[in-house]
């Protein structure tokens, strides 16, 4: 039995390092799983076209279809924008099956990553007692994906860090520099920022001229197209193929 097409489906971005690292993000995924079909869409500004891949797959043959939201919070994206688009494509093209899989966060593997990208930009075990941690997101008006981005700020704050404060690049409050700045006035001696955003764009270089205009000690990468991103990514798309409670075939 052929397994479903993944689709990740991507917002997309004028900057051309947002599709960039979005390929290279799935370039990693096809690494991870040979022979898993691996297509990308974007909703847009970039090509192709989610309607437009979900045409050319049914027109192959395919059947069914896995269509990952490559969002790290349920907000309006997830909620409104691609189930919208989903709809549409299954009254175009009923033969194909088309499943949404869940976004990426919450998730170990997402802090696993950002653990990663700090550690690139210096940020070492010892340094974390002395070291404050800003958890910089895009920022969205849907007050679930806010209360899940400062669930997670709790969440890493017992795992050494001397304090841990969510800032926001749009849509809420606090901007990365107020958050700095606040950790700073609470006597932190050194503060780290973390974006935790997927790729490059123009919300992510707010993040870090935010960061840069205060002086924060350590600005890490963006997440990007990590090796547990990826697995993060087929953990997402095993759980959309099988119900509840059943295994996958061996």
């Amino acid at each position: 039995m052929s397994h479903p097409v993944l689709l990740v489906i991507a917002h997309g971005s004028r900057d051309p390092r947002h599709a960039a690292t979005v390929h290279a993000l799935t370039e990693r995924v096809r690494a991870q799983r040979p022979g898993l079909r691996v297509e990308t869409g974007f909703l847009e500004f970039n090509a192709p076209s989610v309607p437009r891949v979900l045409e050319r797959l049914a027109a192959e043959g395919a059947d069914e279809v896995i269509a990952l939201p490559l969002l790290l919070t349920r907000a309006f994206h997830a909620k409104t924008d691609i189930p919208s688009v989903l709809r549409e494509a299954r009254a175009r093209l009923p033969r194909l099956h088309i499943r949404q899989a869940d976004v990426l966060g919450p998730s170990p593997l997402l802090n696993a990553t950002l653990g990663r990208r700090l550690r690139e930009a210096g940020v070492r075990p010892g340094d974390l007692p002395r070291t404050g941690l800003v958890l910089a997101s895009a920022g969205s008006t849907d007050p679930e994906a806010i209360a899940v981005i400062a669930e997670i700020a709790r969440e890493l704050r017992h795992t050494g860090w001397c304090a841990v404060r969510p800032a926001f690049a749009s849509a809420a409050l606090p901007r990365t520099e107020d958050a700095v700045r606040a950790l700073r006035a609470e006597g932190v001696a050194r503060v780290a920022v973390a974006p935790y955003v997927i790729a490059p764009g123009r919300l992510p270089d707010r993040i870090a001229a935010g960061a840069e205009a205060v002086g924060a000690d350590v600005l890490a990468d963006v997440l990007g197209p990590a090796p547990e991103l990826a697995r993060l990514l087929l953990d997402r798309y095993d759980e959309a193929r099988v119900p509840v409670g059943a295994s996958l075939p061996t």
